[in-house]
């Protein structure tokens, strides 16, 4: 089962989205946050006295509800699309580096699930520097990544492996690796 795939997206207007989405998130959170802290206190609070967990009570609420709303009502909107794919694609790539060492075995063992898994990371990796325009950290795995897509043709496998599939993360687990 396919669980994420890789679409081509502009730096630019990705970074310039993802911008704008967090600062409609972090307005909300402030928003809340203070208003309801300021209701708490008013409602709930005594004149002249420590209204402290007034306070935290109405920012964790605030906290709560802007979560809510991101999850529930935000990620469903176009403008957070852009942010909501880069959090999957890095979510992608945390689950494939949680069975590395499994991965890099398999690779070794020449099994061609790990081998597509690895190209899949990479390809990941690539973008995900791409859109948060770190270049430097990229040019760092070039070497690596384009000796395993030597790797890939000379077995006649298909470079392109822009899905993550479900099954190769299951796959690999086989392989003992060293942690």
């Amino acid at each position: 089962m396919v669980v994420f795939e890789i679409k081509p997206l502009n730096p630019e207007s990705y970074r310039q989205q993802t911008r704008r989405s967090t600062l409609v998130v972090v307005a909300t959170f402030a928003v809340l946050a203070m208003g309801l802290a300021t209701l708490a206190v008013a409602l709930f609070g005594e004149a002249g006295a420590d209204n402290l967990k007034w306070n935290v009570t109405g920012v964790a609420t605030g906290l709560l509800l802007t979560a809510a709303l991101v999850r529930f009502v935000y990620l469903k909107q176009a403008w957070m699309s852009c942010a909501a794919y880069g959090w999957r694609l890095k979510r992608s790539l945390m689950s494939v580096t949680n069975v590395m060492h499994h991965v890099t075995a398999g690779v070794a063992a020449g099994d061609p699930e790990a081998i597509k898994l690895l190209r899949f990371y990479h390809l990941g990796l690539t973008q995900m520097h791409q859109l948060d325009g770190n270049s430097a950290s990229l040019s760092e795995v070039t070497g690596e990544i384009n000796q395993h897509r030597d790797l890939m043709e000379a077995r006649g496998l298909d470079i392109d492996q822009n899905c993550l599939d479900d099954a190769w993360l299951a796959s690999v687990k086989r392989f003992p690796g060293k942690k």
